[in-house]
């Protein structure tokens, strides 16, 4: 019971790392706000959960409806004590030449302006609880990732500006980290691989490039969030956190 009667919110809830999160947390004895744009896989993953939760549809695409989203969290619970940024998406395998400006743009505003955006709008109610930010980015946000410029650009921004962001949240007790996952096993993952010529392939090539022979589950993405949310990680802020089975070292 790690987290007992405090309050997280979770962009991108409902599936993938998001729900890892939510499950995650909620058996930590979180009250749990799960935001995502299918209300209808948000509730049926509040009604499994063991702690009170409350499932709010919002594309975070959308300022109003992420203001909407942080306002209901509050009026619901009361508090807010972490927010974690995690929806995403993940275009298909591009070339530059091929991915126009404004849809490089649709990939920002979704993967870093979300992000922002949310910060901006929590960060009163974090004050109160000296509460914790944990922003899903990706190990492209260092790496890079061929064919995917545009994504890892806007993992990297994440990444800058959560250093950034816990410099100016230092003084309010607010710490602020990020997650830079290799390869989870997420209906993203399969998704992106499902445009590729042999998806079955594409996914065991993926898996082998862990030195653990693995994708990530997203439970276990959810456990560090956990970590970087408690007291466990209570000197630990403005970091990128490899989460990677290893990936990197054999990069």
């Amino acid at each position: 019971m790690r987290f007992s009667k405090r309050v997280v919110l979770v962009t991108g809830g409902a599936r993938g790392i998001g729900a890892g999160c939510t499950r995650v947390f909620s058996r930590e004895g979180a009250f749990v706000a799960v935001v995502d744009r299918d209300l209808e896989a948000a509730r049926a993953l509040v009604e499994a959960l063991p702690h009170p939760a409350v499932a709010i549809q919002a594309d975070v695409s959308s300022e109003s409806q992420i203001l909407e989203a942080i306002n209901e969290t509050i009026a619901r619970f009361g508090q807010l004590d972490c927010l974690i940024n995690n929806a995403g998406i993940h275009p298909p395998d591009t070339p530059l030449t091929a991915m126009t400006p404004e849809q490089v743009m649709d990939v920002l505003r979704v993967n870093f302006l979300s992000t922002y955006t949310t910060c901006y709008y929590a960060l009163e109610h974090l004050k109160k609880t000296k509460g914790t930010i944990v922003n899903i980015s990706s190990m492209t946000a260092v790496l890079g990732q061929r064919n995917s410029t545009a994504y890892a650009a806007s993992k990297g921004a994440q990444l800058s500006f959560t250093k950034s962001l816990a410099l100016e949240c230092a003084d309010f007790g607010i710490r602020v980290n990020a997650i830079l996952p290799s390869n989870v096993d997420t209906p993203l993952m399969r998704s992106w691989a499902a445009t590729l010529a042999d998806p079955d392939a594409a996914l065991e090539r993926i898996a082998a490039l862990q030195p653990l022979g693995r994708m990530a589950d997203v439970e276990e993405i959810g456990r560090v969030c956990l970590f970087l949310a408690t007291e466990d990680s209570s000197f630990i802020t403005g970091q990128g956190l490899q989460v990677d089975g290893g990936a990197s070292l054999d990069y």
